[in-house]
């Protein structure tokens, strides 16, 4: 039995503890997924959407909470949190007011009588997600897979289970049906048992080259469909007509948004060399007059 401990970066503070799920809880949470299926993805479009549009109301009305909790257990500034959490939430409004039009069956020309390509639910999904936006990265996935009618088990990052047991119930909150958003809490080391369970059609990732080639491997292994967003390396490129104040400005919070904690955080600064003794140095004053404090 193994246990995963959340700790405030802030102020060494010990959140919670979560104990894993065994191996007979992980196959019920699995089979709650795909039982829950079949009526959820018959369900109406018009009662998905519904559904989507509650889950907004949900978020706004816990936002501090919410907000509070993301702070303390990954460290981000607290109106960075209230500001992710609205994201959310917007992103379950746009969901509820376009996505039924992407799942309209799109017409093809071809010899054939009628050609068409329908976008249709595959069954549970399996979302591994991160820690660093610990809302947005599960919901920017289940959001839209929700509403083609998958339903979705969320294996989050180890440090953030207080954060990913809240979506859970926000989902409840808002109306969803048990098992159509499913919190798993269990180590990385179950990931491959999950993706390999005939039950599980597909696995989206978002982490690093190494945990992507490992669910890579598993997922084709078993001819599971993968979405796959990893490490990057983004250029910050400074020409020579550059506005020099607004553009140090502007990489001061290319790199350090978020805590620097960001996959498109500026990592590299490619400065023509006109400008590159004054970047530096506006560059250099900047970051040395940052303050680390309370998050809060």
């Amino acid at each position: 039995m193994s246990e995963m401990i959340s700790i405030n970066p802030a102020s060494g503070e010990r959140l919670g503890t979560w104990t894993a799920l065994e191996a007979g809880e992980l196959d019920a949470a699995i089979a709650q997924a795909g039982e829950r299926f079949p009526a959820w993805s018959a369900l109406p479009m018009p009662e998905r959407v519904e559904a989507l549009r509650g889950l907004a109301s949900s978020l706004r009305e816990r936002s501090g909470t919410l907000a509070r909790l993301a702070t303390e257990e990954m460290g981000k500034r607290i109106a960075e949190s209230r500001a992710e959490v609205e994201k959310c939430a917007v992103l379950c409004d746009y969901y509820a007011a376009h996505g039924p039009d992407f799942l309209v069956d799109t017409m093809v020309a071809s010899d054939a009588g009628r050609s068409l390509i329908a976008w249709q639910p595959l069954g549970p999904v399996l979302l591994v997600m991160p820690w660093n936006f610990p809302y947005w990265q599960a919901m920017r996935q289940a959001v839209p897979a929700t509403l083609a009618g998958n339903t979705v088990l969320l294996k989050h990052a180890s440090n953030v289970q207080g954060c990913a047991a809240a979506l859970e119930e926000v989902f409840r909150a808002a109306g969803f049906p048990e098992g159509v958003f499913r919190n798993i809490p269990v180590g990385s080391d179950a990931v491959p048992r999950v993706i390999e369970d005939p039950r599980v059609r597909g696995v989206s990732l978002t982490g690093s080259e190494g945990a992507g080639r490992a669910v890579a491997a598993a997922a084709g292994q078993h001819l599971k469909k993968t979405v796959l967003e990893l490490g990057g390396s983004d250029a910050f490129i400074v020409l020579a007509d550059a506005d020099l104040d607004r553009v140090v400005e502007q990489a001061v919070k290319a790199r350090f948004q978020n805590n620097g904690e960001t996959c498109i955080a500026a990592k590299r600064f490619i400065v023509e060399e006109a400008m590159a003794e004054g970047f530096v140095s506006g560059l250099k004053a900047a970051i040395e007059a940052m303050r680390v404090g309370d998050p809060m």
